[in-house]
């Protein structure tokens, strides 16, 4: 046991995926396009009218009702998972170092199905991961109900910014329906759950509350990240939208997960402020190779960082209000870039 824990989201910082965005397209006569519909309907929940209740990521609950109107199942979200896991660049070299440096957990709203999948792939434990937990085999509808879900599916797709519609069709029809109970209490690990999750990481491994580094890159990650800044930890936007650069201290934006490798190394080794220290360093060095040698970088992560990084560097820089717009731009780059322009785009 480590006196520092690193606590990852899972799709951005590890992963390329939208796990449930690629179920939803994959199973669903246009469901991708049903998918970011909801999932701007999600951000309009969380962020303005600030829904009583409501979790950021709760689109894995409002996109259940459709999954089961195509007979989805278990099986089928665990399939689909194992054969589409995308990695970022040297993601599994991250998660190697850190089994020596620090207690390790990836936090994600995605699916278990999915992160044990990933899990599984990245050599990490599952019981170092939180996720949301379901079980789709439990979900059913009648067949009325299944035609109703296929009308509520047309009438989202050609009105994709009715919320007053939305408003009535997830919280007042779909709310008859016996599905309904079983989803409500399905616990989304977004926002406020991935804080919670901090909690119980911080209890189990009895460590200091100003011992955590988190890395985000969306909505789900705005209160985990908030919470790591007020309270002394580390806190990184990776590659991420606005909504984790408003609230992050560090930004990084780059292809490799070598990068987030370099700052937990430093963080395990010293503290948050040496961090902040090497990364003003960092921004202002004509020679990173000597500067990574001054701060006693590990050497395979040094190695590996040159041998991903011959030339242009990736940013890594503190996040201020003067820097902001152009942190964000070319953040959103990078993330289209590497994730593709459908998922980038997602909240």
């Amino acid at each position: 046991m480590f006196e520092k824990s690193f606590i990852t989201d899972c799709e951005g910082p590890l992963t390329l995926n939208d796990n449930a965005y690629e179920l939803s397209a994959n199973f669903i006569d246009k469901g991708g396009e049903l998918f970011k519909i909801l999932s701007l309907y999600d951000d309009y929940l969380v962020d303005i009218v600030k829904k009583d209740g409501y979790k950021a990521g709760n689109t894995l609950k409002l996109i259940l009702p459709f999954f089961v109107a195509e007979n989805l199942t278990n099986d089928d979200l665990i399939d689909f998972s194992k054969n589409n896991i995308y990695a970022v660049n040297d993601s599994k070299f991250l998660l190697e170092y850190l089994k020596e440096a620090m207690n390790t957990y990836i936090v994600s709203t995605s699916y278990g199905q999915y992160i044990e999948a990933v899990c599984d792939y990245m050599d990490v434990a599952f019981e170092n991961a939180f996720y949301t937990n379901v079980d789709v085999d439990c979900l059913e509808l009648n067949s009325e109900e299944i035609q109703k879900i296929s009308e509520f599916k047309e009438l989202i797709l050609n009105n994709p910014q009715d919320y007053e519609l939305f408003d009535d069709i997830f919280f007042n029809q779909i709310s008859k329906m016996g599905i309904y109970e079983n989803i409500k209490g399905i616990d989304v690990v977004g926002g406020q759950g991935k804080k919670l999750a901090i909690d119980e990481i911080i209890e189990r491994d009895n460590i200091d509350v100003n011992g955590i580094l988190y890395i985000g890159d969306s909505i789900t990650d705005v209160e985990p990240l908030a919470f790591a800044f007020e309270n002394n930890g580390v806190s990184i936007s990776f590659n991420g939208n606005e909504y984790p650069l408003k609230v992050a201290q560090i930004a990084i934006v780059s292809p490799s997960a070598v990068t987030t490798a370099v700052i937990a190394n430093i963080y395990a080794k010293y503290d948050k402020n040496k961090v902040l220290k090497f990364i003003k360093d960092y921004n202002v060095s004509n020679d990173l190779e000597k500067l990574f040698e001054d701060y006693s970088i590990d050497e395979n992560i040094r190695d590996k960082f040159f041998k991903v990084f011959t030339s242009e560097y990736p940013l890594i820089q503190i996040i201020s209000d003067e820097n902001y717009e152009d942190i964000l731009k070319v953040s959103k780059e990078m993330r289209n870039n590497i994730r593709g322009q459908e998922i980038g785009g997602l909240g």
